[in-house]
């Protein structure tokens, strides 16, 4: 039982990660909940072949990420928690906030990507460096920084020009 107990204090820490995924992944809070119950199941399935050699938060993010994209293969669902007709009902709101527009804009941009680059994304966005993100989604350090640059020039040509900042 000592398991079960070090990974259910381990998952409490971390669920801020697997909801942050299933988030990125999902419209529907019905649908959040069964990924989020999903990778949970993943997670503890894996749990016995976790090392240590990364941290948990780390590979918690890797199993997540791997879940969500093999649930959409499983599912065929299609996400699009980042469009701007989809945006939770608090974010809906007119506002002439041009910071907020620009996060609006940003993420509309963020859901037009592929579910790897989403990823990809979302990992940078979390402060993970090139190797940690290359680790997490199982590419070289260097394919990272190709894809982000890809992924940024992509982002740069998506967003009306009026909301880019320097």
């Amino acid at each position: 039982m000592p398991a079960e107990k070090d990974f259910i204090i381990l998952l409490n820490q971390h669920q801020k990660i697997i909801h942050k995924v299933c988030n990125l992944y999902m419209d529907a809070a019905a649908d959040r909940e069964d990924l989020f119950q999903e990778i949970t199941l993943q997670a503890w399935k894996a749990y016995g072949n976790f090392r240590g050699d990364a941290k948990f938060s780390t590979w918690l993010y890797r199993v997540a990420l791997n879940t969500a994209i093999t649930y959409f293969r499983k599912e065929k669902k299609k996400p699009e928690i980042f469009t701007s007709e989809h945006l939770p009902e608090d974010r809906q709101a007119e506002t002439t906030d041009p910071v907020e527009e620009q996060v609006k804009a940003l993420y509309a941009a963020i859901g037009d990507l592929s579910r790897i680059d989403k990823a990809i994304v979302m990992l940078y966005l979390e402060d993970y460096s090139y190797n940690e993100i290359g680790d997490m989604m199982g590419i070289t350090a260097n394919n990272v920084a190709v894809k982000m640059n890809r992924i940024k020039t992509k982002l740069r040509e998506q967003t009306p020009k009026h909301m880019q900042t320097a």
